[in-house]
């Protein structure tokens, strides 16, 4: 498989990105979530794209990974209200916003010289994607959104217990602690229909944590979430052909999410899948590939 590595420029940012297969087929962009680095677009995954005959292009959002951090940057407004707001589909205070996140995509797209891709976005990412489907609309081929929310006003808020999961800290700042906190909440997040090997969750931590542990951009990525409220106004702007991915077992990102979004933006379909959490579980693989290429050639 064809793999080119570089950083794109936005604005005063580096965006850290991988492109892989056939420069001459089609453009698939991976967004991924909070605080999360684009290893969580498991390579293997990416292959299977790559297969379908697809150009497929993963990349670490600002604040993650190997991309640029926004240093020496806070909300300054306390968690709890915000939270409040956000639930009210209200924005809040934050040092840049998902829309800020959407135009980094954009300039990525640029640097690459792809006029459109099919936008596919997980979680945070799906956000995200929603932003970019509808401020760039000629962009976008196609748009896919997994586990995910448009944050409207009143949903269901995520489990307690999953919600503390990416809230509490390590116990301390060794390594150690950090690996072991990272798969304490793989496995309170992951699906329970699917449970992954502990070897190879221990081995995902392990891995994204030598590469880039940088725990001040998630914050920065949840102030995104709460300054950019409610994403209704972007849904009703979106022409391009939708599917909508959830797990019916994900406590973080409730299915409620998942069908608000699929409800808000027209002629969408909704894929739900019994045991699936807030991941991608390797056993789902193919049909979510599936689902993905029968939305791919919808255009």
């Amino acid at each position: 498989m064809q793999l080119r590595t570089g950083t794109a420029k936005s604005g005063e940012l580096e965006i850290y990105y991988e492109d892989m297969g056939d420069p001459n087929d089609p453009a698939v962009l991976l967004i991924m979530g909070l605080g999360a680095q684009l290893l969580l677009w498991r390579k293997d995954f990416c292959e299977k794209l790559v297969n379908q005959g697809l150009r497929v292009i993963r990349y670490d959002n600002r604040d993650v990974g190997l991309s640029s951090k926004v240093t020496g940057q806070h909300s300054g407004a306390a968690l709890l209200p915000r939270m409040a707001r956000s639930f009210l589909g209200l924005r809040s205070p934050a040092p840049y916003t998902l829309e800020d996140v959407a135009d980094d995509a954009a300039a990525l797209l640029d640097h690459l010289e792809i006029d459109s891709a099919h936008i596919v976005g997980a979680s945070m990412g799906g956000m995200i994607a929603q932003i970019f489907a509808a401020r760039h609309s000629v962009r976008t081929k196609t748009l896919a959104v997994i586990f995910s929310s448009n944050n409207q006003p009143l949903l269901p808020p995520p489990g307690p217990k999953q919600l503390l999961a990416i809230l509490q800290r390590p116990k301390d700042a060794s390594r150690e602690a950090i690996i072991e906190n990272a798969i304490r909440v793989s496995k309170i997040i992951g699906s329970p229909g699917y449970p992954a090997p502990e070897d190879r969750i221990r081995a995902e931590a392990i891995e994204g944590y030598d590469r880039s542990y940088y725990p001040a951009g998630i914050g920065r990525h949840f102030a995104a979430i709460l300054g950019s409220g409610s994403l209704l106004r972007y849904d009703r702007q979106i022409t391009a052909p939708t599917v909508v991915i959830h797990g019916k077992a994900d406590k973080l990102m409730r299915p409620f999410g998942g069908r608000a979004i699929a409800r808000a933006i027209r002629d969408t379909r909704l894929v739900l899948f019994d045991g699936m959490g807030h991941e991608l579980p390797r056993e789902l693989w193919d049909d979510i590939v599936g689902e993905l290429k029968t939305t791919f050639t919808a255009v």
